[in-house]
């Protein structure tokens, strides 16, 4: 990964405007904020703008509202909760840019909240002229929203060619954790994949088989693995019309010395639901009226193995149908092992993705994760080895503004 400038690279800071992009599309319910975790991860680049007497302007989107002002979509709910984990007052700007925006910004307070980045069609189209209104509102650009990284919007990456540009503290902890994961990691290197549909994960698993010295699949993208080499997975959930493509990547992992591993043993049932009545077999033991919903303990020992030789552990995507009891189990176990290792300090530990978080969520061990992504379209792409646009703008901006 190219090298890209932090916040204390940025100099001195005093007087100057921090236009800052966050990621505040947070869920809400009754117009009250439901979950203010992505607020709180904007609070330590907030305060390390604010030590350098910075004045930080924030942006963000909210929802889909297509361009047009739509107030269900509005971000000011979000200034009350704001205030709450910043402990300071917050103002907030009619707009995102022109008049109401440089009235905000010229305000006494510290902190400023501008309205809905997408109530303007310029910012989806990464339209210049409405990066050029952005930017003449401040005097450098903070990218600290992640999960929006792999959008080319003008707040995400059109902004970043017009002002001197720098990663937030967040952005920064998640892209150093991303390089000690697959850009320059310790091997070995595990990768867990798990999730429904190898087609949604077609190109990271093609990327990683060239990556990784072991490569873990689950879920029913390991059905349709499983079928491509012969056996018979009765009524489970599998892209059978997707073998060739599944030995295509087995031939590839060969190629590049990356080892996949397939469960062994499996839970088995006649029904997709909570508690339903199930058998633990091999998976070459699969009726016909029967379908897999997790790997079994067999599997879970051998895989937990894996992982004890590992240094660096790359996840997303559960093993099972973790949702519903018993299937979550080996899910949970696994999370459990690697959060040991890493605890231990044997271990980096990576995980991304909506599933993956929920997981580690319901195993008890999101803290215990070397790093946690909650972006979803971001970190998968960059699982495919694809260059995030908003990544991309930040460590050409360096060229640019030197």
């Amino acid at each position: 990964m190219a090298a890209f400038k932090r916040i204390s690279d940025m100099g001195d800071l005093s007087g100057k405007v921090a236009l800052v992009r966050v990621d505040f599309n947070v869920p809400m319910s009754s117009g009250v904020v439901a979950d203010d975790t992505r607020i709180r991860a904007a609070i330590p680049t907030i305060q390390a703008l604010l030590a350098k007497d910075a004045k930080v302007v924030l942006m963000s989107h909210f929802g889909r509202p297509k361009g047009e002002v739509n107030p269900k979509m509005s971000l000011r709910p979000l200034v009350e909760p704001l205030e709450h984990a910043l402990g300071e007052a917050v103002t907030f700007g009619e707009d995102t840019i022109g008049d109401p925006a440089r009235k905000a910004v010229a305000g006494d307070t510290r902190v400023v909240l501008l309205e809905n980045l997408r109530f303007h069609q310029g910012e989806e189209a990464n339209d210049p002229a409405f990066a050029k209104a952005l930017a003449s509102l401040g005097d450098l650009y903070v990218n600290d929203a992640f999960s929006a990284a792999h959008r080319a919007h003008a707040s995400t990456e059109g902004i970043a060619h017009i002002l001197p540009s720098c990663a937030g503290e967040t952005m920064a902890m998640e892209l150093d954790a991303l390089e000690n994961a697959l850009g320059s990691p310790q091997h070995p290197v595990v990768a867990i994949v798990g999730g429904a549909k190898v087609s949604s994960k077609l190109n990271v698993l093609t990327n990683l088989v060239e990556k990784v010295d072991h490569l873990i699949i689950g879920g029913g993208m390991a059905n349709t693995f499983l079928f491509a080499k012969g056996i018979a997975i009765g009524a489970s959930l599998a892209e059978r019309d997707l073998a060739d493509t599944a030995r295509e990547i087995m031939v590839r992992a060969d190629t590049h010395g990356c080892t996949i591993h397939l469960p062994t043993d499996g839970v088995a049932t006649k029904e997709f639901a909570e508690n339903a009545p199930h058998r633990i077999t091999a998976v070459t033991d699969i009726r016909e009226d029967e379908m897999i919903l997790d790997v079994g303990p067999q599997t879970v020992d051998a895989l937990n193995a894996v992982l004890g030789q590992a240094k660096t552990l790359v996840w997303n995507g559960p093993m099972g149908a973790f949702e519903m009891k018993p299937f979550d189990r080996a899910t949970v176990a696994l999370a459990v092992e690697a959060a040991k290792l890493t605890r231990a300090g044997s271990l980096l530990s990576v995980a991304g993705g909506g599933d993956t978080v929920s997981a580690l969520s319901l195993a008890g061990v999101v803290g215990d994760f070397s790093h946690v992504s909650t972006a979803g379209g971001a970190f998968l792409e960059w699982m495919e080895g694809k260059v995030l646009p908003g990544i991309a703008a930040l460590t050409q901006s360096d060229m640019r503004h030197e």
